[in-house]
């Protein structure tokens, strides 16, 4: 049930609500590595909460670790752009070998260039510390070495000296055991669309996959995991293609904790977070906001609503305003459908009324559909006849049903006469199961030319022949 469900909802996250929430999650994760940038110690997650602690402790700034981070930040910028140095000239069909081993270098470089920035800080801060006993800038500390036992979940937990046992914590958590796994959902979904670079998202896959690796790190005490922009927009920017690279981290993450963690005490905090900092600035999505404004100017409301939202309250709560939001447009466009009206001339030269809506009918649009029909029609008088092109109805419901027996009815008693042109039989159907008082139906010119000269005959109107 939550897995359809949650197949459904991720339809709705729109191009517009993806990048809201991409471009402020990627401001809020820049934010939060300011501090360490600084060399200050904050509390709190949020984005006010942070900026308004960061302006309170400004005074007390590292001096070293902001120009450690800001250096950090330009050689990683600078790394960035020398793969794209053109080394092989575009017009050589046969270059040199001295030029390939070159670009191959230039581009391992580049993308290798976070772990180069981060050993050789490490490096620096090490022997630093060997020769002066101290470090200028604050370093990443203590890591506990070895790798986490293999045990089953804990199905109880203590909190406040008040033990919990796991049905007493699901009654407590109550809704929350599935509105969170949900948005945890939505969350990682909008990543995975953010990093896939136009191409298609398997949503169940991404869902089991979730799952399974939640399932499977609870034997290993770890924290539930979900999507992480951050992380995602560091293997991006070191050249990850494909989920090889989640088994090379984790790989990597296995090694580091059995036997590396004496040495990742001296990495400092500032290159990590100048790491960070430049890989995410680039998620902040700028340039789509002059082709939605050229394309569909509406679009910029769900992502500027679901940015903000996500900036300044909670990234899911943001996500699913978005939602909102482009149901409510969904839901506005189904019930304001458009309605074209025009006057046509049957070949008896027969003036009547053509009125075209352009989709199905369902219950939030009858009664505009209704009264924009009736409106239409006595604009015109009665004795013009009123012919609904019903090409685009490939649908109905009841109270579109009872919605259209009612405008039979005021046609009736104006004496005006109401056709459904190419209306589906099953759509038919579905109109006679309220018992009308007369449906008029035709399927070709013909019957359309008899009904209409039938009209014409019975009250007596003067047809202009041509």
């Amino acid at each position: 049930m939550l897995l359809t469900c949650s197949c459904f909802l991720i339809d709705f996250i729109s191009g517009p609500v993806s990048v809201g929430f991409t471009s402020a999650a990627a401001i809020i994760i820049a934010t939060s590595q300011v501090k360490d940038i600084l060399g200050i110690s904050i509390k709190g997650g949020k984005f006010t909460q942070v900026w308004h602690q960061i302006f309170e402790q400004i005074g007390q700034t590292r001096l070293w670790d902001v120009v450690l981070g800001l250096t950090c930040m330009f050689i990683l910028l600078v790394m960035r752009k020398v793969k794209d140095i053109p080394v092989v000239p575009k017009d050589e069909k046969k270059p040199a070998a001295w030029r390939l081993t070159l670009e191959k270098f230039l581009w391992l470089m580049s993308t290798a260039r976070n772990i180069l920035v981060l050993v050789s800080c490490a490096l620096a801060c090490w022997l630093l510390e060997r020769h002066l006993g101290s470090s200028p800038v604050v370093l990443t500390g203590h890591v506990k070495q070895g790798l986490p036992g293999l045990g089953l979940p804990p199905f109880q937990g203590k909190v406040n000296n008040e033990t919990y046992h796991f049905l007493e914590m699901v009654q407590l958590m109550g809704s929350g055991c599935i509105v969170v796994p949900l948005l945890s959902i939505l969350e990682t979904i909008a990543i995975a669309k953010a990093f896939s670079e136009g191409k298609p998202i398997d949503a169940t896959q991404e869902m089991l996959a979730v799952g399974a690796c939640n399932v499977v790190s609870s034997f290993f005490s770890s924290i539930p995991v979900s999507g992480g922009l951050s992380r995602g927009a560091v293997n991006h920017s070191s050249g990850v293609r494909t989920t090889l690279g989640g088994v090379y981290t984790g790989l990597l993450v296995l090694v580091s904790l059995q036997f590396l963690t004496p040495y990742l005490y001296y990495i400092p905090k500032a290159s990590l977070a100048a790491v960070i900092i430049a890989a995410v600035v680039f998620m902040v999505e700028v340039q789509v906001v002059k082709p939605m404004w050229r394309t569909k100017k509406i679009d910029l409301i769900p992502a500027v609503v679901t940015f903000l939202c996500c900036l300044l309250l909670q990234l899911e709560i943001g996500i699913v305003v978005g939602i909102g939001i482009n149901l409510l447009f969904l839901l506005y466009a189904s019930a304001r459908p458009s309605i074209r009206v025009g006057k046509d001339i049957n070949v008896d030269g027969l003036e009547y009324l053509v009125i075209t809506p352009d989709r199905s009918l369902v219950f939030p649009s009858v009664e505009y559909v209704r009264s924009m029909i009736s409106k239409q029609g006595s604009k015109q008088g009665t004795d013009v006849p009123v012919v609904i092109d019903s090409t685009h109805i490939q649908a109905a419901d009841f109270t579109a049903a009872k919605g259209i027996k009612s405008l039979i009815e005021d046609f009736e008693r104006r004496g005006q006469p109401l056709l459904f042109y190419n209306l589906k039989p099953s759509i038919v159907t579905i109109f006679q199961g309220v018992k009308p008082v007369e449906l008029r139906v035709c399927y070709s010119e013909e019957e359309l030319n008899n009904y209409l000269m039938d009209f014409a005959n019975n009250t007596n109107i003067t047809v202009t022949r041509h």
